[in-house]
C-alpha cells in the first residue's frame, strides 16, 4: 500500500519541498489540535470546579440559614417555657395599667397589689403569644437577654433623690395618679 503522497511524488506532480511543507504543516495543526485539546479540557475542568465551589458555597449558606432558624425556635421555645413556668396572675382587673409598646400605648386591667408590684419593678410584662403576661423581673431580665423586643415593660426602682432647696419635697405624687 503506497501513500497518496509518494503516488504524487512517483506522477511528478509534487516535489520534495511541497511534501516536506505539507508535512511541516500537518504536524502543527497536529499540535495545534493537541494544545487546544488540552485547553478545552482545562477550561471544561476549571468550569466543573468553579460549579462545585458555587454548589458547596450555596450548600453551607442553606445550612447556616437552617442553623439561624432552627436556634431562633430553640429561644423562642426557652422564652415561651419561662413565660408560661413563672406566669404571675393578674388579679380582679379593676385598676387598668397604662405602658407603652414601641409606639403605642397599650392597657392591662390588674389588681391593685399587682399594679403596686408593677410600680416597685418588682414584676415586669412581657409579650407572649399576641397578649401581655406579667413575670417576675428576674425573668425578665432573662428574656430579655434573649429577645428585648420581647419584655415590654421593666420597672427598675430608683431611689427618689430629693434636693434640700426644692420647695416641694413634702407635696409626693402618688403612684397610682393618672392624667
Amino acid at each position: 500500500m503506497v501513500s497518496l503522497q509518494e503516488q504524487l511524488l512517483k506522477a511528478g506532480l509534487v516535489d520534495k519541498k511541497k511534501v516536506k511543507l505539507a508535512n511541516q504543516e500537518k504536524s502543527k495543526q497536529h499540535k495545534i489540535e493537541l494544545r487546544t485539546g488540552v485547553e478545552k479540557q482545562n477550561a471544561s475542568r476549571e468550569a466543573a470546579l468553579e460549579a462545585q465551589r458555587k454548589n458547596a458555597e450555596r450548600a453551607r449558606e442553606l445550612n447556616a440559614q437552617r442553623d439561624a432558624a432552627a436556634a431562633q425556635k430553640a429561644v423562642a421555645a426557652q422564652i415561651a417555657q419561662m413565660v408560661t413556668t413563672n406566669r404571675q396572675p393578674k388579679g380582679n382587673g379593676d385598676i387598668p395599667y397604662n405602658f407603652t409598646m414601641g409606639t403605642r400605648i397599650e392597657r392591662i386591667h390588674v389588681s391593685g397589689k399587682v399594679r403596686d408590684h408593677l410600680v416597685a419593678g418588682r414584676l415586669a410584662i412581657v409579650a407572649h403569644g399576641g397578649g401581655f403576661e406579667l413575670v417576675p423581673r428576674v425573668i425578665a431580665e432573662k428574656i430579655a437577654e434573649r429577645a428585648p423586643e420581647s419584655v415590654v415593660r421593666v420597672t427598675k426602682a430608683a431611689p427618689q433623690a430629693v434636693e434640700e432647696d426644692d420647695p416641694y419635697a413634702d407635696f409626693k405624687i402618688p403612684d397610682d395618679f393618672t392624667w
